[in-house]
């Protein structure tokens, strides 16, 4: 996103909001922030429209990977965010990495390690998500046992 339209989001969120600047004050302190933490509560990693965005893939990618088994996701345990790097002026890409354990329909479960990008999503709409599956990155995208994304 351009300068320009950073500044002009901003604007509209504070003419939009009430008493805008505590929303500004509060963005503008999370930038400030350069800590990497852990959280307890789950927050946007157990969000339902992400948890549904993993399934949803995760389906096609048994279904188009050669060699993988035939098998769907059916419930998710132990959601957490392992780290949180919020956008500024030089990452301007906001980052949670989240991991949980999924149970698959085999019987299994395994491990999963997932990366919510802020803003990402189709023509900068929204947010992106990208998962890895202990096991089933066949064609390492993500490095030996989902290192990119833990």
């Amino acid at each position: 996103m351009t300068r320009f339209a950073q500044s002009a989001l901003a604007a509209l969120i504070a003419l939009c909001t009430p008493l805008g600047t505590s929303l500004a004050v509060t963005q503008a302190a999370k930038a400030a922030d350069l800590a990497v933490y852990t959280e307890e509560d789950s927050g946007v990693c157990g969000e339902a429209w992400v948890l549904n965005k993993i399934t949803s893939r995760f389906s096609y990618q048994v279904h188009h990977v050669p060699n993988l088994p035939d098998v769907e996701i059916t419930d998710f345990q132990g959601i957490h965010q392992n780290r949180y790097l919020p956008a500024n002026e030089t990452w301007p890409i906001g980052r949670r990495y989240c991991g949980a354990t999924v149970s698959l329909s085999d019987g299994d479960a395994r491990s999963i390690w997932y990366l919510i990008e802020e803003g990402q999503g189709f023509a900068s709409i929204g947010d992106n998500v990208e998962f890895c599956v202990a096991g089933f990155d066949r064609w390492m995208v993500y490095n030996g046992r989902c290192r990119v994304l833990r």
